[in-house]
């Protein structure tokens, strides 16, 4: 018998990560997106293209596609989660509030028939398919709810692959870097485990979610941030300077000895991870521009991002001082683009407010914590 999931979001991670991994584990992948380009191509086509970005890359055509847009075809994408095995997501952490009410009414459509369901959503953000599933739960009724969550599983996931934004002749053909994980809680899973080659089941997620945000996402931010205020374009340029580079390694030492100590990693295993994800920066096939890494600098300087949780649980602890990263934080306090709401409304609120008030708003961060004096000394500097 043959699976279906639906999959929301047809951007490059949703063809060029979770699509391209359920369409190799037999599912037909019903995309859900309001691009409506894209979505006609996935009907038209019925296929897709995925080139590794390396030397000779590998060349994967998708098959089994079709796509639905959410705005026009509401109707059909709620008959399509009634009947479908799985429901995932890769839409931006952001936009999780606006597709929950399609899938609340999925779910209820599906209640009737019994048959489990897994939901999950593939987010750069910790804890993502609980943020999902509590927007859904915002559209039903309590006993809706219960005869939902009596037959569907909710698991966290975590997802690492980096896709860069990239223009190409054909709209749905891809360039992703060879590496990805895809991590999932499977202690959330109450009905059978989904069999889908290359995601890795775990019954802790949160040491490996941590993992990847205090190394890939910080790790790239650093590049990008530092890089940024030497005025180069792509992060294959600023981790090439050597001054970047050291830095960028010396921060992801910091939270080296963070994750070592909080979720008790290997050491030495631990550095070979870090030592990959720097290659990962420098691939030249990869390259990345700096801004679109660097955007939204009020969300990565948010209280359990990736800049401000590893610093101030470094301090906390008494593990170790988080100079480099104090560097990073500075170096995203000054992003300044005009293009990024994020960045004018950061750059508003300290030109407009008090430091001390700022921070606090920019971060989080209680007043007092010693975090947040640091920041600001180091800013001042």
């Amino acid at each position: 018998m043959s699976k279906k999931a639906v999959h929301f979001g047809a951007g490059n991670i949703g063809r060029g990560f979770i699509g391209l991994l359920l369409a190799r584990a037999g599912y037909e992948v019903v995309f859900v997106d309001v691009n409506e380009q894209v979505i006609h191509a996935l009907n038209e086509k019925g296929q897709y293209t995925v080139t590794l970005a390396e030397e000779n890359g590998q060349v994967e055509v998708v098959k089994g596609v079709r796509g639905l847009n959410s705005n026009s075809q509401a109707e059909q994408v709620i008959e399509e989660i009634a009947s479908a095995d799985l429901v995932t997501t890769a839409v931006g952490p952001a936009i999780l509030e606006h597709i929950a009410k399609p899938i609340a009414s999925g779910l209820i459509k599906r209640a009737s028939s019994g048959e489990p369901l897994i939901v999950t959503a593939c987010e750069n953000a910790i804890g993502a398919t609980e943020t999902l599933c509590e927007h859904i739960r915002s559209h039903l009724a309590e006993d809706e709810w219960k005869q939902i969550n009596a037959i569907t599983d909710f698991p966290n996931s975590a997802v690492d692959r980096i896709v860069p934004n990239q223009e190409n002749e054909d709209i749905l053909t891809v360039n992703v870097e060879p590496f990805y994980e895809w991590v999932v809680d499977k202690s959330q899973i109450h009905s059978s485990l989904p069999d889908i080659e290359g995601v890795k089941l775990v019954d802790d997620l949160t040491p490996y979610i941590e993992r990847k945000l205090f190394t890939v996402n910080t790790g790239h931010a650093m590049a990008a941030y530092l890089g940024h205020n030497k005025g180069y374009e792509t992060i294959k340029e600023a981790i090439d300077d050597a001054q970047i580079e050291e830095e960028v390694l010396r921060a992801l030492e910091e939270t080296s000895a963070l994750l070592v100590h909080q979720y008790g990693f290997d050491k030495e295993s631990h550095i070979q991870y870090v030592k990959k994800i720097m290659e990962r920066f420098r691939n030249p096939f990869l390259s990345d521009k700096v801004v679109r890494v660097a955007r939204n600098p009020l969300t990565k300087l948010s209280y359990n991002e990736r800049f401000i949780k590893p610093a101030r649980l470094l301090l906390e602890k008494d593990i170790v001082e988080p100079r480099s990263l104090l560097k990073g934080i500075s170096a995203a306090l000054s992003f300044d683009v005009e293009t990024d709401k994020e960045s004018v409304e950061l750059q508003r609120l300290l030109k407009t407010s008090e430091i001390d008030e700022a921070l606090i708003e920019i971060t989080g961060l209680d007043i007092d914590h010693p975090l947040t004096q640091r920041i600001k000394k180091n800013w001042s500097m």
